[in-house]
């Protein structure tokens, strides 16, 4: 049983894998070669992005069957604990309570927390898991690539990247989730497979305009 939702999730996750060109920021901050601002422009982003996805997890919980709610806690209250560290990455970046307050963010890295508030309001919770999971494999593999060049380059340290290894770390209870949560949706009918593929695809194409955006700010 549990096989045929993994398979699922590993074939989904593997065609939505995107363009490893897709990403400027990471290759940079890996070599060193990021300025101080680009990632002070990372860190004020994440401080729109995580509040508002943890608002629209909690509400796909509040919508969803006991399978995918159990996944989507998960996330809100991961949101929840990754929003600690941010601070700390923004306080490195020389990022100031007053920077934070005044800041006006950019449409296109405002534009994934947009889609998945929208997801949440008008998407099956089924076929948001099969497509944020898949979502989440890259970006998992992003925040590795960070954490190493932010530590090898800039000097920061472990409270400085740890929202980066918190996202970047093996997360089997989610996994187990994620697959769980499949399942049912396979067994009650209510995944639609093309659905969430089409949901990924425009999660993917968001992802990269966030970090395109972050690279080159309005």
């Amino acid at each position: 049983m549990t096989a045929t939702a993994g398979d699922l999730l590993q074939r989904t996750t593997g065609a939505l894998a995107p363009d490893p060109t897709a990403n400027p920021v990471v290759p940079l901050v890996e070599r060193g070669e990021a300025p101080t601002r680009t990632l002070a422009t990372l860190a004020l982003e994440q401080q729109w992005v995580i509040p508002a996805d943890r608002r629209s997890f909690e509400h796909l919980a509040q919508r969803a069957d006991p399978a995918s709610a159990a996944f989507f806690t998960s996330l809100a209250t991961g949101e929840e604990l990754a929003s600690a560290h941010l601070e700390a990455f923004a306080r490195a970046c020389g990022v100031r309570e007053d920077h934070s307050r005044a800041y006006v963010p950019l449409a296109g890295c405002q534009a994934y927390p947009a889609y998945v508030s929208w997801l949440a309001l008008n998407a099956s919770p089924a076929d948001v898991v099969l497509a944020l999971t898949a979502n989440f494999s890259a970006w998992g593999g992003y925040c590795a690539r960070i954490a190493t060049g932010l530590r090898t380059h800039y000097g920061f340290g472990d409270d400085a990247c740890a929202f980066f290894d918190f996202f970047a770390a093996p997360a089997p209870e989610l996994e187990r989730q994620a697959t769980e949560a499949v399942q049912a949706g396979l067994d009650d009918g209510s995944l639609d497979t093309a659905g969430a593929h089409t949901y990924g695809v425009l999660l993917q194409t968001y992802e990269s305009m966030f970090w395109q955006t972050v690279w080159q700010p309005a």
